[in-house]
């Protein structure tokens, strides 16, 4: 099984120790990607201030983070699960977990971002601010930009198993499964049972919780149809719509009735 997780805005700060070594990040095949990225990033920040408080779309009380960024190459890294903060990684809570879970979550996550394409939680890496959303002036919107190496990467970091979609729609931009990838890969949308809304933090809660509990169980789900058993074997209320053509995903609706 792979999650597909979106990052969060906020992060956590770089760590102490020694600075990113690109090299050893999971999924090679985007490393190229991922040097073009930085580079264009750093000199940005490094070259014009204003141009890029509006190019990463930054309000004047986070300037600071344009700082962030000019060191990339020399902060200290610590593990992605540790950067990642926010709503949806507090509900995970990689840290309380136990050392089977930590070890499934080593190999079953994968948090989408706009500099490094994609990394595994314990890929480390420094704080860093550029969302998936933003149009750099050379390479353009980093959402279509990572298309082309994520078409060759994802398959196969997917491998035969299920593929569980819980990415925000700027990070779905990246990568879409297709064919058969795309059929045993299944979205979730979180609603309000009362309301039938989507709640926003919520929303993100409730997915975090959906993968700490799989990740807890010793459920290994190889479908949507087994997926959906699964999330009802841990007690939620699951109405799954399955593909209405092939070569697409299914979609299933989690109910939660209170917002918390």
């Amino acid at each position: 099984m792979l999650v597909l997780l979106p990052p969060s805005e906020g992060k956590a700060a770089s760590g102490r120790g020694a600075p990113l070594k690109p090299e050893a990040l999971s999924l090679p095949g985007l490393a190229e990607g991922r040097a073009a990225v930085l580079d264009e990033l750093v000199e940005l920040c490094v070259s014009d201030e204003e141009k890029a408080r509006e190019v990463l779309g930054l309000s004047e009380g986070l300037r600071g983070e344009i700082a962030k960024n000019t060191g990339l190459r020399t902060a200290g890294a610590r593990p992605a699960g540790e950067i990642y903060t926010g709503v949806l990684y507090d509900a995970l809570d990689l840290a309380t977990l136990d050392a089977a879970a930590r070890r499934r979550a080593r190999e079953r996550l994968l948090v989408f971002s706009g500099l490094w394409g994609a990394v595994r939680v314990d890929d480390l890496i420094p704080s860093y601010r550029c969302s998936m959303g933003v149009k750099l002036p050379g390479l353009g919107a980093l959402g279509a930009y990572w298309r082309t190496p994520m078409a060759s990467v994802l398959p196969e970091a997917a491998g035969e198993g299920l593929v569980l979609d819980l990415r925000s729609a700027a990070y779905a931009t990246a990568w879409k499964p297709k064919g058969e990838v795309a059929e045993r890969t299944a979205t979730v949308r979180v609603l309000h049972a009362p309301t039938r809304k989507v709640v926003s933090h919520f929303n993100k809660a409730t997915k975090g919780r959906i993968v700490r509990g799989l990740l807890q169980s010793a459920a290994a789900p190889k479908d949507p149809a087994e997926l959906v058993e699964t999330l009802r074997g841990l007690g939620y209320v699951v109405e799954p719509k399955a593909p209405a053509r092939a070569g697409t995903a299914w979609s299933l609706d989690v109910l939660v009735d209170e917002i918390h």
